[in-house]
């Protein structure tokens, strides 16, 4: 099955329907790789007559309710601590503007793009669902403004994860009513959001009753964070078991404890895949088998950092698997406050609280943080006479004289102490708000934004222990396995081989792209096949 990220690329080329490169919004849930190919590819949206039925029948109960004198919250009455108030019909419009007005008070560094984006078409997919009583012009206005490429400007700070992700959200509504900030395609800020709108056929929207309140009242800021997430994740734990086999290579140990027969005596899942890919990828290495009779003799065992990758980096896959659980059970939501029922009644609830995906954000910052501990300690191996088996110390060309990758493992170590720093889960604070009326939070949000570093750091620590590995293995002098030779010449592409010391920095920078862009899985992939 192709990757999720492999999925994305192709839904944003050739679609899901019968127009190319579009994602097509109906009543029900959006996978990872639709929410991955609108968000980073640019994947167009559309939505179906069906939703936009839905939607339809939905704003008539709504509209019914509104004519209504019994105040019904989110339609005629304030918000929050002032849900209390009854607002008359003249005063609703300006209702719904203040509160996205009010309610977009974000701050600090501005959210990356493909979040925005994210979070954009989730928002719209809960649209879709016709349980939040919109109007069908909103639904298409958001669909346009997202395939417009505006992006509105949303801040780092102002979520709470609860009553949905509420200051970036409204920032996104402010756009669409023609205010706010935002950024065109070139990611140069709009001097005139209105006039921008025109240009690309969007009508700014003039809201009416419960439309304000359901543009901003959803978990999807940090579900489209969770589904970025995942699928990055995906791919950094097959370049983990990619750098697991470089350096069985590199430092002459022993493939017989990823045996097949092993893992099922442990039947984790995660376990037998890490294990399997490593396999593929050292397998047939004349380096490995010219080593094997020393290793048995004098070597026995290789260290926990090699020999029991496969549970750390398995324990790591089975986590992702229940991560992708909660996120399929998300987008499958309609996360609203209050809900259109399907029996039409307009009623509050506490769908909107995000813990369970802040619970599985924090979770995924455990074991990604763990997983590059795991992998800075097998770098470090390669480092120490004492430990690499005959390699120069550090690697160096002429030690004392070079440094080699001394510096390297530094750079190594300090992204994982603050992996580990970043791995305290945000979901286990709370601070009340609202006058007490919200008076426990999820902080899913920051639980989100502290993932999004966690995965850049864990894709770093392997693409220098790959730069490692690969320069190790070259040091042997010896013939490594098909799938080993892939991954170095991935490497050997932007670094230089074994020689003396140069400028470290640049040929770090080149590993890490090649793992961040998938050249590094492809050039593997293209010997050994998909890995698992």
């Amino acid at each position: 099955m192709a990757s999720t990220l492999n999925q994305a690329r192709r839904l944003a080329t050739v679609g899901n329907g019968s127009d190319g490169g579009a994602v097509t919004l109906n009543v029900g849930a959006l996978s990872i790789a639709e929410v991955v190919a609108v968000a980073r590819f640019n994947a167009r949206v559309e939505v179906s007559e069906e939703a936009l039925e839905a939607v339809t029948q939905t704003r008539a109960r709504v509209e019914e309710l509104a004519a209504n004198p019994t105040p019904v919250y989110g339609i005629s009455t304030g918000f929050g601590a002032l849900a209390r108030r009854h607002i008359p019909q003249d005063l609703r419009a300006q209702l719904q503007r203040s509160l996205v007005r009010s309610h977009a008070a974000g701050s600090g560094p501005e959210v990356e793009r493909e979040v925005i984006r994210a979070l954009m078409l989730l928002r719209l997919s809960t649209l879709c669902t016709g349980r939040t009583g919109v109007r069908p012009e909103v639904v298409q206005a958001y669909a346009g403004l997202l395939n417009s490429g505006i992006t509105p400007i949303v801040h780092e700070y102002g979520s709470l994860g609860c009553s949905g992700d509420l200051a970036p959200l409204a920032h996104c509504a402010l756009v669409l009513m023609g205010e706010g900030r935002a950024r065109n395609t070139q990611g140069e800020e709009i001097e005139d959001i209105p006039a921008a709108l025109r240009e690309a056929g969007v009508a700014p929207v003039e809201l009416r009753e419960k439309e304000g309140l359901a543009l901003i009242n959803g978990t999807d800021g940090m579900l489209g964070q969770l589904c970025l997430a995942i699928a990055d994740l995906e791919e950094l734990a097959k370049v983990s078991d990619v750098a697991v086999a470089m350096t069985v290579e590199g430092l002459l140990g022993t493939l017989s404890v990823f045996d097949a027969d092993l893992q099922e005596l442990r039947p984790h899942p995660g376990q037998a895949t890490s294990a399997a890919n490593v396999r593929a990828v050292a397998a047939d290495s004349p380096l490995l088998a010219e080593a094997a009779e020393e290793f048995s003799q004098n070597q026995v065992q290789d260290a926990y950092s090699v020999r029991c990758a496969p549970q750390v980096s398995g324990g790591f896959r089975d986590t992702l698997d229940h991560a992708r659980t909660v996120a399929g059970r998300e987008l499958a939501a309609a996360v609203d406050n209050p809900v259109v029922a399907l029996d039409g009644r307009v009623t509050s609830n506490g769908n909107f609280h995000g813990a369970p995906v802040a619970y599985v954000l924090d979770f995924l910052a455990v074991v990604a943080a763990d997983l590059a501990s795991i992998s800075e300690r097998r770098t470090d191996r390669f480092l120490d006479t004492a430990r690499n088996r005959g390699l120069n110390a550090f690697l160096a060309d002429d030690p004392g004289v070079d440094s080699g990758h001394m510096i390297a493992q530094y750079t190594q170590a300090g992204i994982v102490s603050e992996l580990k720093r970043l791995a305290a889960p945000a979901s286990v604070d709370s601070i009340p708000s609202s006058a007490m009326q919200e008076d426990h939070v999820s902080m899913g949000w920051a639980a989100a934004r502290k993932l999004r570093r966690v995965v850049d750091g864990l894709g770093r620590v392997l693409a220098v222990e790959v730069l490692t590995a690969a320069r190790a293995v070259d040091m042997r002098g010896g013939t490594p396995a098909p799938g080993t030779r892939a991954a170095i010449a991935a490497v050997r592409r932007g670094a230089e081989g074994v020689g003396v010391d140069r400028f470290l920095a640049p040929e770090i920078e080149h590993a890490v792209e090649i793992v961040r862009s998938g050249e590094l899985l492809e050039s593997v992939q293209a010997v050994t096949g998909e890995l698992g």
